[in-house]
């Protein structure tokens, strides 16, 4: 049973935040979609609407279960998650050139998805207790960099190099939170901006091509800059008030692609222009900085990681999507969140919110 105590320390408001952004979503995925020919397009929003209900039962979930019951199953979490991304790449799904997904009966499912969660499980585990010594060194990293990476490097061979980077940043985030030796810390960036370059040689032809494409579109406008200048298109082309929706042209004459997923933001900018656009990153605003409220207010340093591993991923995605958009970031595949379509997207970030309203909850009551 749930303590009666709890209930007075739910967050409403934080609560009908969430679902403003998602019915935000379903409104958006419509319009992007309701002069495609295709059925199939046409009632995607109301798939959407199928999986904000899966959202909200898993965010039920992680209301009614105490939050530091995961601590236990944390390893036992990362286990099943290596397991289960080594068998997307030899049995998943192949689309447009990718193997990521799985089939679970009628669902189709992201592993990677779940990754990021269970990277922020295990991080939050490993440092929950601190170092008796004192500040963590190098030697104390090795660890949580063997966990990052197993999970990283699984991901990056699906390829989805975009997930792949959440997990690094979800990581540099924890090494700046924790009591780390300055030395160290700045020895890690030093590092980090040396082998930075060689990074490129690891990255497959298309995705060096993607990132010249950034600085210079018209390389290549058919095919690579394609995205980049259709979505730069509909967001300058919103002006002040936008097109209203139904109206984006852009949108309604198939010129934008991934419309109702890696691009919904071009979309939302172009139908509801400036003033929408400003009332969106309000509401992200918001979000995030609860988030980071919840965080640093969290009873126990579990809580406290978990819950900022939680925003780092939020914002992460919320930043690099929109910048993807707008031109500033390679074009990797990252959906907006809450906005985006799609179930395993909509659910694990239903399910980490609910994480977020339960550390809240549970501050003060033990």
């Amino acid at each position: 049973m749930l303590d009666r105590r709890l209930v007075t320390q739910f967050n409403w408001w934080y609560f009908l935040l969430i679902l403003t952004l998602a019915t935000i979503g379903v409104v958006v995925i419509h319009s992007a979609n309701h002069a495609r020919p295709e059925v199939l397009y046409q009632n995607l929003y109301i798939k959407q609407v199928y999986w904000i209900l899966c959202g909200l039962g898993a965010m039920l979930c992680a209301i009614f279960v105490d939050y530091r019951i995961l601590s236990r199953f944390a390893y036992p979490i990362f286990l099943i998650t290596v397991l289960a991304l080594i068998y997307v790449l030899l049995f998943g799904k192949i689309f447009s050139g990718a193997r990521r997904w799985i089939h679970l009966g009628p669902l189709t499912l992201q592993v990677s998805e779940f990754a990021k969660f269970a990277l922020i499980l295990v991080l939050a585990k490993y440092f929950e207790g601190g170092k008796a010594g004192g500040q963590y060194d190098l030697r104390d990293l090795v660890i949580p960099c063997l966990l990052t990476g197993i999970l990283g490097g699984l991901i990056y061979m699906q390829p989805d190099l975009g997930t792949a980077l959440i997990l690094v940043f979800i990581f540099i985030v924890f090494v700046i939170a924790i009591e780390l030796d300055p030395k160290t810390l700045w020895r890690l960036i030093g590092t980090g901006v040396i082998l930075a370059p060689f990074g490129w040689f690891f990255l497959k032809d298309y995705q060096k091509t993607r990132i010249m494409t950034l600085f210079n579109p018209e390389l290549d406008p058919l095919k690579t800059g394609y995205h980049t200048i259709q979505s730069k298109i509909a967001v300058g082309s919103g002006g002040f008030w936008g097109k209203g929706l139904m109206a984006g042209t852009q949108s309604r004459l198939n010129f934008l692609p991934e419309k109702h997923t890696d691009f919904i933001f071009s979309v939302y900018a172009e139908e509801l222009g400036f003033i929408g656009v400003a009332v969106l990153l309000f509401l992200y605003l918001v979000l995030i900085l609860k988030g980071l409220n919840i965080a640093f207010r969290a009873g126990d340093r579990f809580g406290l990681f978990v819950a900022l591993g939680i925003v780092a991923s939020l914002s992460f995605y919320v930043i690099f999507n929109i910048g993807m958009t707008i031109g500033i970031f390679p074009v990797t595949g990252l959906p907006l969140p809450l906005l985006s379509y799609g179930g395993s997207s909509l659910i694990t970030n239903f399910f980490a919110l609910g994480l977020l309203l339960n550390i809240e909850m549970r501050r003060t009551v033990r």
